[in-house]
């Protein structure tokens, strides 16, 4: 990747959009003896304000990449269909608290439609010592599910197929919103009025690959991407990868009186580079080094006027983190080959391509 100066580190800035998200509701009494049928350590409310934090570049991504006036209305479309991933609305959360101790246990299990920016918790619970974790924007997504959260140190986001309701097949969907997380460790104190502040943070990302095809044949093109994490441990905020990792379907969108197309995915993040590590909020987060190899990749295929098809692979050097929109550009050659000038962006091309990826849907 390139190397940025301080003044270069200034001039390049996220968008970070902090959003109060004060979720409210009422957990009577009679829920706390669920738990601890002495009512005498439910004598405490305790406040729960959830700040939804989105970190993100998108915005910086469409004016850097779509600048030139042919950009335009493929960066509208861009926007207009990643509003629904990049945002600071919750529509539903789901609430876990857990022991500490032994197998982390949950103790409480709390799922409220939100719909709203702003609600207020008063939550009663006995007086001990939790984990807490939450996760926002779940319910809507079908590629996705909350899974084996009966314990905090197993409490996964998975993806899973929308066809089978299982395991990922090999090819799949992209994500349908923006997903959030939280985890925090809570002690609740006797004859103490507490508030807790818990922020979450976005768990998927996106990718676009926008293609000006400059005259030639472009009906018909099949674009996905791959080299993304399958699941997000919720407890210590890590994600799972396969040897393997499945291959997603972009979506295609375009705009009236042009050409140029972009085809988006929506996923978990890609591996980070061996030269760098995880930042989840900085005052650069998405910046990092290259890696020596493709961390991720789109794969392209172009049936061709003799009934070939010509298939592209461009391997991305450059991690794709949480909150990231991450665009490249580039335009078709003469034989359905794709060509970028971006050098962190590898790319190898087959042409009469035949066996490999079989094309679905």
């Amino acid at each position: 990747m390139r190397r940025h100066s301080k003044e270069n580190k200034v001039k390049r800035r996220n968008t970070i959009i902090n959003v109060g998200l004060l979720l409210s509701a009422f957990w009577l009494t009679v829920g706390c003896s669920t738990i601890d049928d002495d009512l005498s350590d439910c004598d405490n409310g305790y406040q729960l304000d959830y700040e939804l934090r989105l970190v993100t570049n998108m915005t910086t991504e469409l004016e850097t990449q779509l600048s030139m006036q042919t950009d335009i209305a493929i960066s509208a479309a861009l926007k207009t269909y990643l509003s629904s991933i990049f945002t600071d609305f919750a529509h539903d959360v789901d609430l876990s608290f857990y022991d500490t101790k032994a197998d982390s246990i949950r103790l409480h299990h709390d799922e409220h439609i939100m719909d709203a920016n702003q609600q207020s918790y008063t939550l009663y619970i006995p007086r001990q010592k939790y984990m807490h974790l939450a996760v926002a924007n779940i319910v809507d997504d079908p590629l996705v599910d909350l899974q084996y959260d009966e314990r905090c140190r197993n409490s996964q986001i998975v993806q899973t197929s929308p066809r089978n309701g299982t395991a990922p097949s090999d090819t799949i969907d992209s994500h349908t919103t923006g997903l959030f997380t939280a985890r925090q460790l809570m002690e609740m104190i006797e004859g103490v009025n507490q508030t807790f502040n818990v922020k979450l943070f976005m768990a998927n990302c996106a990718a676009a690959l926008v293609i000006d095809p400059r005259g030639h044949a472009h009906d018909n093109i099949k674009v996905y991407s791959s080299g993304f994490a399958t699941g997000f441990n919720i407890c210590d905020s890590t994600y799972n990868y396969t040897a393997t990792p499945p291959v997603v379907r972009t979506t295609l969108l375009q705009a009236e009186d042009s050409e140029v197309q972009a085809y988006c995915s929506v996923t978990f993040p890609s591996p980070e580079s061996s030269h760098t590590r995880t930042v989840i909020e900085t005052v650069e987060p998405f910046i990092a080094e290259p890696d020596e190899n493709g961390l991720w990749e789109f794969r392209v295929y172009v049936p061709q006027p003799d009934g070939t098809i010509t298939e592209t692979i461009l391997h991305v050097k450059e991690p794709l983190r949480a909150g990231q929109l991450r665009i490249i550009k580039c335009w078709l050659g003469e034989h359905g080959e794709v060509r970028t000038l971006n050098t962190e962006v590898g790319t190898s091309v087959t042409l009469n391509w035949k066996d490999g990826l079989v094309i679905e849907g």
